[in-house]
């Protein structure tokens, strides 16, 4: 007898019945749907862009479209909100899965466990939501098909690595699907594991780069972080002034309006310790606020309020830093629906932590005023806690398909932790249609977004868009 929830419960289907439900889903969205891409007749990508920017700091605004006209690959990074609404019209599995939102490969990578161990995994969560689980799969798939595009590699190589991706997602998702979910939970990936699944295909020369790689990740911490961003000044450690990457908020504003964001950013750190677990609460107590600087981040990010914050533990040199990053809504909202979180940056949070194996100790989040007067949803975490990131220049095709492997698995058990892995791996069945028609989605998509690319620049050229290249 099956078991039917009641109104406010959790339904608990059987495996047939979870499997069914994607069968059934397979039905009414058949996975060859997934290989189309038709643009809108109404389709104006740089109006997204220009949307987004109403809510950013002017003065960074071209900083993003600089670096969004860069290449190809770059744009993509960038274009989110772009790649969300295009999807908006695509018909839709039903299958919900908590959503990266913005999966394309540059956010995956590895990172440092409370058990100091490197894991790999989704590293940006600022457009997480619960929604359609190929939305994820078709960002990430269209990603590697770009990226392959600006190595120069041959199509057929291109479409190799688009295939490895989508099989290596079905074929992970199907060994999800065979497991205890407490096992799914428990399940990671760290670089002992990556060399034993892919050591051997990979070859002695490439785990060679990949052990050096880890060997400097490992060294990429807040010590590190001391080293390049601060130096000691009257006997006190303080940031250097590297503008407009790096800019020490009295250097930012005028005294009273920088004491007052400063004074605002130091009274939220105390609210936010209330998110936090109560041991790692006693940890951050321990470390005394310093001084706060305006950092500049990533590509798509660019534009946003982020503030770096110095703090100091037993002396100088135990330094810690905490990234301060504005959540704004996700880019997916407008196109599925409202976050459950009345605050954006607890929506990053929650949505990090039920799809990592593993999350930073000081993750957590708080509302504040700005010196706009305006209320910000911000989440707070470690600035560098080990930090490794695939090199796309070097990387040869080999490689790049046991990278999307990779990512594909990771996201395969993101996805599992937080949706129904028996009735996805159903519709994604056994065969490889539905890994075929995302290679054929993945180069039309990439060809939409060179014809996107090429449409920025031609407005840098025109003056419609201003632009700082090279920052």
């Amino acid at each position: 007898m099956p078991n039917t929830a009641q109104p406010g419960q959790v339904p608990h289907l059987t495996p047939i019945e979870r499997a069914l439900a994607g069968k059934q889903a397979r039905i009414a969205v058949p996975r060859s749907v997934h290989a189309t891409w038709e643009p809108p007749s109404h389709r104006d990508p740089l109006a997204v862009l220009a949307l987004q920017a109403t809510s950013r700091l002017p003065d960074l605004v071209p900083i993003r479209y600089g670096r969004m006209a860069a290449s190809p690959f770059a744009f993509y990074r960038g274009a989110a909100a772009v790649m969300a609404a295009d999807s908006a019209g695509s018909a839709r599995t039903g299958l919900d899965v908590q959503l990266c939102g913005d999966a394309h490969l540059v956010n995956f990578g590895g990172f440092a466990s409370p058990e100091r161990d490197l894991l790999f995994d989704v590293n940006d969560f600022d457009e997480t939501l619960q929604g359609p689980f190929e939305w994820d799969l078709k960002r990430l798939g269209a990603s590697f098909e770009v990226a392959t595009r600006a190595r120069g590699m041959k199509s057929a190589e291109r479409t190799a690595v688009v295939l490895a991706c989508s099989r290596g997602y079905r074929e992970a998702m199907q060994s999800f699907a065979g497991m205890h979910d407490l096992d799914i939970w428990y399940a990671k990936m760290d670089a002992t594991d990556i060399v034993n699944r892919w050591g051997k295909e990979a070859g002695t020369a490439v785990i060679r780069g990949f052990q050096r790689t880890v060997a400097k990740a490992e060294s990429k911490d807040r010590l590190k972080a001391s080293a390049k961003l601060t130096q000691i000044v009257d006997g006190e450690r303080r940031f250097i002034s590297d503008p407009p990457l790096l800019v020490p908020v009295d250097e930012l504003l005028p005294p009273d309006s920088s004491q007052q964001l400063e004074d605002t950013i130091h009274a939220s750190m105390r609210a936010y310790r209330r998110t936090l677990q109560g041991d790692r609460r006693h940890l951050l107590e321990q470390y005394r606020f310093v001084e706060l600087a305006r950092k500049v981040v990533g590509v798509g990010s660019v534009g946003t309020r982020c503030w770096l914050a110095l703090l100091v533990g037993r002396d100088n040199d135990d330094p810690l830093f905490i990234q301060v990053k504005e959540a704004e809504s996700s880019v997916l909202e407008p196109f599925l629906h409202k976050s459950q979180f009345k605050n954006h940056g607890q929506r990053v949070v929650e949505g990090q932590r039920l799809m990592q194996a593993a999350s930073d100790i000081l993750l957590g989040w708080d509302r504040t005023a700005g010196v706009d007067g305006l209320d910000h949803d911000y989440y707070y975490r470690q600035l560098w806690d080990w930090k490794a990131s695939p090199d796309l220049d070097i990387m040869p095709p080999t490689t790049f398909r046991i990278f999307a492997q990779l990512c594909a698995w990771t996201l395969a058990r993101a996805h599992a932790r937080s949706g129904d892995a028996i009735a996805i791996s159903a519709y994604l069945g056994t065969g490889d249609q539905f890994d075929r028609a995302l290679s054929t989605f993945a180069a039309d998509y990439a060809d939409q977004n060179d014809r996107d690319h090429d449409a920025l620049v031609k407005a840098i050229a025109d003056g419609t868009v201003i632009a700082t290249a090279g920052v």
